[in-house]
């Protein structure tokens, strides 16, 4: 059952009383959209302007999906809340891919999990990071976490002493300090030299760290490719260091889409810029797809 204020904003990308008209397969774009400061705000609240953009950029037959940084746990959440339903959904920074499977028990499975030995990593993080804290997420998405992480959804969670991360496969861990401030924390960071791994830095000092060479982008080339689409219809919008290997893959021949608020680097990365997450940013951009 459609929600009223997603027929509101059908209506007005079509100027009145009318459902949008559905664009032809070859113009449909295959849309891919970080959710932290592009879909939502960071009270877990969205703007209605962003809900009714993407309920009409659907409504028009265009591909939208969620590429993320988030567990599946806290990103089915957002799907609903966007009564949105793609075939395919790219979780914890591109090493797990999720299909909607209207036969499987809760309706999705797994579609694609890339995994890791967190040992080396943690270790050598907890020399540089004495007093870090830490969130380990296993292949199965259940999460293990040291003292301190309050301010993560711990849901299937569970806490437990830093060696019990040890000798466990991941698909992503996230390490977090108290003790430096960002700046400090990236130089922190680079002096570790992290080999065999992937990671971004977050907007405050923690660091999200997945499978070499696994990344939003690499996952949504698969799934570009399990879909059979065009490159050159593709278009990325997100405003997080996660998301710069994301845009250098949309720019290759589609669009890619920094936030109004996304650093520095992130803008650098991308081929275009939209307002912020306060101005609802992400709504022109999609109002601008046929």
């Amino acid at each position: 059952m459609p929600r009223g204020d997603d027929r509101a904003g059908a209506d007005a990308a079509t100027g009145g009383g009318s459902r949008p008209a559905r664009v032809s397969e070859s113009d449909r774009w295959f849309v891919a959209l970080d959710v932290d400061g592009t879909v939502m705000h960071e009270d877990e609240s969205i703007d209605p302007r962003v809900a009714d953009a993407v309920a009409s950029a659907v409504a028009r037959g265009h591909l939208v999906t969620l590429a993320t940084g988030r567990s599946w746990a806290t990103t089915r959440p957002v799907l609903e809340h966007l009564e949105l339903e793609p075939d395919y959904v790219v979780c914890a920074n591109g090493a797990m891919t999720m299909r909607r499977d209207p036969t499987a028990p809760d309706g999705w499975v797994r579609e694609h999990v890339e995994t890791f030995d967190a040992s080396p990593v943690l270790q050598q993080i907890r020399e540089e990071l004495p007093g870090g804290r830490f969130l380990l997420e296993l292949e199965d998405g259940f999460r293990l976490y040291t003292e301190g992480m309050t301010d993560w959804n711990l849901e299937r969670a569970r806490q437990v002493e830093f060696d019990e991360l040890l000798g466990q496969r991941a698909i992503r861990i996230v390490a977090t300090s108290v003790d430096h401030e960002l700046d400090e924390f990236f130089r922190v960071v680079e002096q570790m030299g992290l080999n065999h791994v992937s990671y971004a830095i977050g907007w405050t000092a923690w660091l999200d760290i997945a499978p070499d060479g696994v990344n939003k982008a690499t996952a949504l080339e698969r799934v570009r490719g399990w879909m059979g689409l065009p490159l050159q219809r593709v278009i990325a919008v997100g405003d997080g260091r996660n998301d710069i290997e994301m845009f250098h893959w949309a720019r290759a021949a589609g669009r890619a889409v920094a936030m109004g608020q996304a650093p520095a680097e992130v803008v650098g990365a991308a081929a275009e810029r939209t307002g912020t997450i306060d101005e609802a940013g992400l709504a022109p951009v999609l109002d601008s797809l046929p």
